[in-house]
């Protein structure tokens, strides 16, 4: 073998050596990339249950269904202040450790926590933003009319 190859092999190596060093085949990790906050697999589910809780399964599919937990992680990515982001993750570990096991303590916890807690303001704001802007609200529940809509040439005003 000649040097040159002998060179070129150690440094394909060291590459695929390098890569394979960075991936977390874990398996821990959320399942959407996040840029600024870690979520992991566990965070997802609690949230995916939270949101069901919010908006439950009935005749409509619930939060969860309508992956409103997604919604809920992409835009506290993108758009919260670290602040709130820090906030909201010390919220979720509360919920972790004091409600984590039943749906009806999810509730329960949920209702319980005050008016100004900034972990179920945004929780319930991002939650009900999600919902109101998903495929199925704007395609089976509102009705919506072509511009310029109807017109009523024929309307009586009360003087």
């Amino acid at each position: 073998m000649k040097r040159r190859e002998v060179i070129k092999q150690m440094f394909v190596m060291a590459g695929g050596l390098l890569i394979a060093s960075s991936c977390d085949f874990s398996g821990k990790k959320a399942s959407i990339a996040l840029q600024n906050i870690d979520f992991s697999a566990d965070d997802e589910e609690l949230l995916g249950r939270l949101v069901n809780v919010i908006i439950p399964e009935s005749d409509s599919p619930g939060g969860k269904s309508l992956n409103l937990h997604l919604f809920v992680m992409k835009m506290l990515d993108d758009c919260a202040s670290p602040e709130q982001q820090e906030a909201f993750l010390v919220g979720l570990k509360k919920c972790h450790k004091e409600a984590s096991n039943d749906d009806t303590k999810l509730l329960a916890y949920l209702k319980g926590l005050p008016e100004d807690d900034q972990f179920a303001t945004i929780l319930k704001a991002r939650t009900l933003q999600g919902y109101l802007n998903s495929e199925y609200v704007m395609t089976n529940k509102l009705i919506y009319e072509l511009v310029p809509g109807r017109y009523d040439g024929a309307v009586k005003i009360n003087a």
